[in-house]
């Protein structure tokens, strides 16, 4: 079969492959895909966008439940778990098919098979119909990465779930244990929880949504436990007994083993980054703890080999490996003025109820960084569109350089707030000081005013608390 030559191949058609080909295209590469499995991939059929359709069937029934609240009257509320998980299906399924549209508008070169990197600049692709040879100056890596599986602990579908099986669960689970409380762990928890699970949470840090601000997991931790949730941190899941329609999970928590049964485990601790198959080795591509090890610019040191997404190490996020997709293709092109990617500037966005989003970095981080710092907050209960809408528990809570006024990092917790962050995102990108921030005016009545109290709170300004 004839050697098919390309400016550039991409291997993985996720939120980073995709756009990373579609950026290429549109800057006038001769560009191919390979996809093994969706076009989308996780994110978009299995992660991102179908966890959020869940989520909002469980918002919608948590608010019919409040319906008295607000001068209404809903009687015989139920749900009908296929019917939610239809939905989700369906809207992932619609934007996997844009996904395709997109490329095909794009003129990239689709192919769905298997692909190797078998020597510098060959892509061997194993499809339906045979094998397809590629060649390209440039490959960028990125292949994502799936749920890891800790040994004892393994999904089996039925018992003991991973994300995928969470999507599409066979039943609905009246006693779960949901082990990590990263984003992923804290989404299906929030969802189970409110559709009426007996939900509990284990973590082995010392508190929940580890990544985030202590005051933020703190707030966020009474919340859930107001909700009806057990958390236990500082804890570890040692082993898991299955029985028929019961698993006894044995939790090490303060040097003690507990004993307690479950119907349903979900297993979210954490990813290992698809390397696999890839031929890597062989190119001499680095990998560190199943992680491509980059630089700045996603450069493997094998020239011509990026990688990029989850592929490539933390923040694992969607939103990432998108925006660095952009910066190699335009890389790739010969574009003047490209600009590396900073994790710390990217937003982390969790959708459980509340709402947890932050940009970077925390009170603790800031301190260990050597910074001197000023912190303010302010809480929903002092917001006028927060109580109009029933929701008056969160806080908003931003860190400054007392030196230069630098916002160092935006914590929030609250109805929204995965929307409201992208204001302090704008705002570390443009290099805003707590003066331009004062001196914005914020619409009123909406929660973004409270993004300009905690700012004004820093400097002991705050208005309406």
């Amino acid at each position: 079969m004839a050697t098919k030559s390309f400016d550039m191949i991409v291997i993985g058609a996720g939120p980073g492959g995709y756009v990373a080909a579609i950026r290429g295209a549109q800057l006038g590469l001769n560009v191919a895909i390979v996809e093994r499995e969706h076009m989308g991939g996780i994110c978009l059929n299995w992660g991102c966008i179908p966890t959020k359709a869940m989520l909002r069937s469980s918002e919608v029934f948590h608010l019919m439940h409040r319906a008295k609240e607000f001068g209404l009257k809903a009687s015989g509320i139920d749900y009908d778990l296929d019917a939610v998980v239809a939905r989700s299906r369906a809207v992932a399924k619609q934007l996997n098919g844009g996904v395709g549209h997109l490329l095909k508008k794009n003129m990239v070169t689709a192919i769905m098979g298997d692909a190797t990197i078998t020597a510098k600049g060959k892509v061997s692709v194993k499809t339906d119909k045979g094998t397809e040879e590629l060649t390209s100056k440039n490959i960028i890596l990125a292949t994502g990465a799936r749920a890891r599986e800790l040994p004892g602990l393994e999904a089996d579908g039925d018992l003991v779930w991973t994300y995928k099986h969470a999507l599409v669960p066979p039943r609905m689970p009246k006693k779960l244990l949901v082990i990590g409380s990263g984003a992923i762990g804290i989404e299906f928890a929030s969802f189970y929880n409110t559709l009426g699970s007996d939900t509990t949470v284990v973590e082995v840090m010392d508190r929940i949504l580890p990544v985030e601000d202590a005051e933020i997991s703190g707030f966020a931790k009474k919340q859930f436990e107001k909700q009806g949730m057990t958390i236990m941190e500082k804890a570890m899941v040692k082993q898991l007994d299955r029985g028929k329609g019961k698993v006894t999970a044995h939790i090490e928590v303060g040097g003690k083993v507990e004993k307690h049964d479950f119907d349903t485990v979900i297993s979210a601790v954490g990813i290992v980054g698809n390397t696999e198959g890839l031929g890597l080795e062989g190119l001499g591509v680095k990998v560190d703890r199943t992680h491509v090890v980059t630089d700045e610019y996603c450069r493997t040191g094998v020239e011509g080999v990026y990688a990029i997404g989850d592929i490539a190490g933390a923040p694992w996020l969607a939103h990432k490996a998108s925006h660095e997709g952009v910066m190699v293709a335009e890389l790739i092109a010969g574009k003047n003025n490209v600009h590396p990617v900073k994790p710390e500037s990217i937003a982390g966005c969790t959708y459980c109820h509340p709402q947890v989003a932050s940009v970077g970095y925390s009170e603790a981080k800031a301190k260990e960084l050597g910074y001197k710092i000023k912190v303010g907050r302010f809480p929903f209960i002092g917001n006028g569109k927060a109580i109009a809408l029933g929701e008056p528990e969160g806080m908003v809570k931003t860190i400054f350089d007392e030196k230069t006024g630098e916002l160092l990092g935006a914590h929030m917790v609250g109805a929204e707030v995965t929307e409201l962050i992208q204001g302090y995102v704008v705002g570390r990108t443009l290099e805003t000081t707590e003066e331009d921030l004062m001196n914005t005016v914020f619409p009123h009545p909406t929660l973004s005013e409270m993004m300009h109290e905690s700012v004004l709170d820093a400097y002991g300004r705050a208005i309406h608390f």
